[in-house]
Parts: C-alpha cells; structure tokens; sequence
C-alpha cells in the first residue's frame, strides 16, 4: 500500500509557520524522520527567503500533483503570496493567500491527492481586518467544518500520554455553565468516541467525563449540572448509544493515574479545565486534532509567534508530532 501524502499549510506567512515547515526535510535533524512524505503549500519564493534568512541549507523542489515528491527535499505547492512579505510583520493583503492555502489543501483531499491536512499558525486578527464585514474567521476548525458542511466539530489536544476533548471551546468564562446542555455532552461524546474507533483504531474507547464545578459540584451544593445535565446525558451515552464514558469526576483529581490508567480520553467542560494539564505535559510537542471532519486535520499546539519568526528560535517539534499524528490516523 502507498504512503499517504500529507499537505502542510504553512499558515500565517509573517510568522513561525515559514520557519518550522523549513524542519521538514529533516536535513539536520536525524531522530526526527517522518513516516510519509508531506508536501508544503506557500509561496516558494518565500520559503527560499526564509531559509537564507535562517541560514538554512534546504533544497526546495516545486510539486505538483503529477509527480511524486523528491526524496531529502522540501516539496513545495507553490501558491504566490499577494504582497511580498517580511518576517513578524503582519499585513492584511496577505489574507486571501493564507485563506487560500486551506482552500487548495481541502480541494486535494477532496480529489483524493492527500490523505489529511497538518497546519501551521494562522493569524486569526489580521485575517478579520482584511476582510471586515465580508467574513468572519473564527479560526481553522471552524472555516473547515464550514466549508466541509460539517454540522458540529470537537477539539482536542493529543500529547504527553493525554488525549483531552473539549465540551466547550474558545468561550468566556461566565457563558460556559449556559452552554452546556445534554444534548451538547451527548453530541460531543459521540464524535470523541466515533472518531477514537475510526480514526485511533480503539475498539471501546474509555472516557473520563470532568464535571463543571468544583469537585463536581459536590452534590449540588456547589452547583447542579452535574445532577441535572450532565450525569442523565452520561447515563444515556452508556445505555443507549453502548459508549463507555463515566459520570462526571472532580477536574482537579481526575488527571492521575488512579483515573487515567486505561483510559483512552478526557472529555473537559471547558479551555482552560483540560488544556493546561496537556500543555504542562507536552507544550511543544502537543497535537490539535480536529475531530468530526470527513478528514484528517493535525496542527500544532501554538501560534504565529512573530517574535520569533525569522530568528532560527523557533522550534518545530510540535509540527512533526502533528504530521505523525495525521499519518497515524491516515494511515488506518
């Protein structure tokens, strides 16, 4: 069977995205090979200029979908930039391309040229000013469910021997609790497990359900959506739908191995519930993972950081780790 080829959207061009896609050919950095080849979409001229701007020896090889990527260099599926660019300097001109690296990825996908997508950093502000009333960017789970026709998506950060989902995304605080619905914990939990059979290749997934609350809502005295919401919908999931998920556990003592051991994924209320514990565990080798698309979507665990863009500081680790998890699941 052939290896699946992977695209990498190089995302945000005056950002890191440039710098750690650059890492692919894997020229100095021997225990980091990849399992497939993946082909970059950017601007070539761009990455040619990245690369002397970092010192970096890299051979760019232009791709198209006629030919098989060239062994020990960066393949690149040249999509020119509207305005040249400079590194850490934002400009909104530059939007329509960064829109357009998603577009071709998905467009290749949907003609069965690439088996997933990985994505570097976008710049989610510079893209909204250019296009103003036009079109809102959310971000790149959003635009690709949209685009896709996908109804509902899920988040969730792979990393550090943690896999954790999200009832709940890029919220504030105080609306969180108002989100949460049993149709909301039912229809998330059936992606999570969905996906962790079809894409992870687990025949009964376990899941770890955190309450809202403080210990769970200590039994309603610190608040009832445990009782009222949440454990009717855990209940439902296991005897309806066969999905082995527990009732909701206190959020500070679920991430232990008491908890953990043998479970395949935890399922957090909210952002900043689940994602600090992954992030302390694997910041810069963590893995976002789109789950609920009739794809493979990886990308990193960070974004553009435009400080560090053209210095050589930035480090690719969290890229490799999200083409190794899209190979993992395109792979199946």
């Amino acid at each position: 069977m052939n290896e699946p080829l992977l695209a990498v959207t190089s995302g945000e061009p005056a950002g890191i995205g440039i710098d750690i896609c650059l890492d692919l050919p894997n020229m100095d950095l021997p225990n980091m090979d990849l399992p497939c080849p993946v082909v970059v979409l950017g601007d070539e001229t761009l990455l040619a200029q990245r690369a002397a701007q970092l010192g970096r020896n890299v051979r760019i090889q232009r791709w198209s979908g006629e030919k098989q990527p060239a062994p020990d260099a960066l393949n690149v599926y040249h999509i020119p930039l509207r305005v040249p660019c400079t590194a850490g300097r934002l400009d909104p001109r530059n939007s329509p391309y960064v829109v357009e690296l998603l577009d071709k990825a998905m467009d290749g996908i949907a003609d069965g040229v690439f088996a997933g997508m990985v994505t570097a950093p976008v710049h989610k502000g510079v893209i909204n000013q250019h296009y103003g009333d036009k079109m809102y960017f959310s971000g790149h789970t959003e635009y690709l469910a949209e685009r896709s026709g996908t109804p509902q998506v899920v988040m969730m950060l792979s990393g550090g021997g943690l896999r954790v989902a999200l009832l709940t995304t890029h919220l504030p605080l105080k609306d969180v609790a108002g989100r949460i619905s049993p149709e909301l914990v039912e229809s998330v939990a059936r992606i999570l497990d969905k996906d962790l059979r079809e894409k992870f290749r687990l025949p009964q997934p376990k899941i770890l359900l955190a309450g809202l609350n403080p210990h769970a809502g200590e039994n309603g005295y610190l608040g009832r959506e445990e009782i009222d919401i949440m454990q009717p919908a855990a209940r439902k999931l296991r005897e309806i739908h066969g999905i082995d998920i527990t009732d909701p556990l206190p959020a500070d003592t679920l991430f232990q191995p008491f908890y953990l051991d043998g479970a395949d994924a935890v399922l957090a209320a909210y952002h900043d519930q689940g994602l600090p514990v992954l992030k302390y565990a694997a910041f810069g080798k963590g893995v976002n993972i789109t789950l609920g698309l009739p794809f493979v979507r990886t990308s990193v665990d960070h974004g553009t950081a435009l400080d560090l863009a053209g210095t050589g500081k930035a480090r690719s680790g969290s890229l490799h780790a999200a083409v190794l998890a899209a190979f993992e699941m395109a792979s199946g």
